[in-house]
């Protein structure tokens, strides 16, 4: 069995936010692969279904960002699993929008809801890294991170979020090459290949002057001289 879990924060207010998208990214495998209802379970909400030939758990904690560690424990506590079972998907600022790498193991590189789970757990589990991009000061990471997706992020994110939730089987096989190559086509589809131009037509060859017959000569004589010669 895997444990999918998606970072965010519950309730309506933070439901667009950029540090969200983890939420966002299960939300989307749930619709896709016809997953059952969400229901409050582990100080979050889960929905249960299959994967790659695989039981797999969604999780949303709702414990808020900071303590996301709390909801992931009790799951894998419950279920009897090993840190190699959890994949963790979450908003990543050193990536650029649109960017998504797989990492297992490392540092939380400030991100609340990993260092959560870091302190729970240790840090031998999967993270997808969903690239949000970085405000350019440290100083406005928090209201960046807490603000909304504009209306042009979503050129990238609702292929994203499809291709996730297209390559949620290779994954959960442990194939994320075939995970990224799915995301890889839906952020850039194959361009319809251009057809290939018709060869020009040459023009026709034009005919060989027929020579005209040159006219004969004027006759002027008159109708009785023309009688006359034609009797002689």
């Amino acid at each position: 069995m895997k444990l999918l879990v998606g970072l965010g924060n519950p309730g309506a207010k933070y439901a667009a936010n950029r540090h969200n998208v983890g939420f966002m990214a299960v939300d989307a495998i749930a619709d896709g692969h016809g997953f059952g209802p969400w229901r409050s379970k582990f100080n979050g909400v889960i929905s249960e279904g299959r994967l790659g030939g695989e039981k797999v758990l969604l999780q949303k904690p709702e414990t808020y960002m900071n303590l996301s560690g709390d909801a992931v424990q009790a799951a894998m506590k419950f279920y009897k699993l090993e840190l190699g079972d959890v994949i963790v998907f979450h908003d990543e600022l050193d990536l650029a929008p649109g960017k998504l790498r797989i990492k297992t193991g490392g540092g939380h590189a400030g991100h609340n809801g990993l260092r959560s789970i870091d302190a729970h757990l240790g840090p031998g589990f999967s993270r997808v890294r969903i690239g949000i991009g970085h405000p350019g000061d440290k100083r406005l990471v928090s209201n960046y991170v807490l603000g909304d997706f504009s209306k042009y992020d979503n050129d990238w994110l609702e292929p994203m979020l499809d291709g996730i939730s297209e390559g949620a089987d290779d994954l959960v096989r442990g194939d994320n090459s075939g995970f990224m190559n799915a995301v890889a086509r839906r952020l850039a589809p194959n361009k319809p290949q251009k057809q290939a131009k018709a060869p020009e037509a040459k023009p026709a060859k034009k005919p060989a002057p027929v020579a005209e017959p040159e006219p004969e000569p004027l006759d002027e004589r008159t109708m009785l001289q023309k009688l006359a010669d034609r009797f002689r």
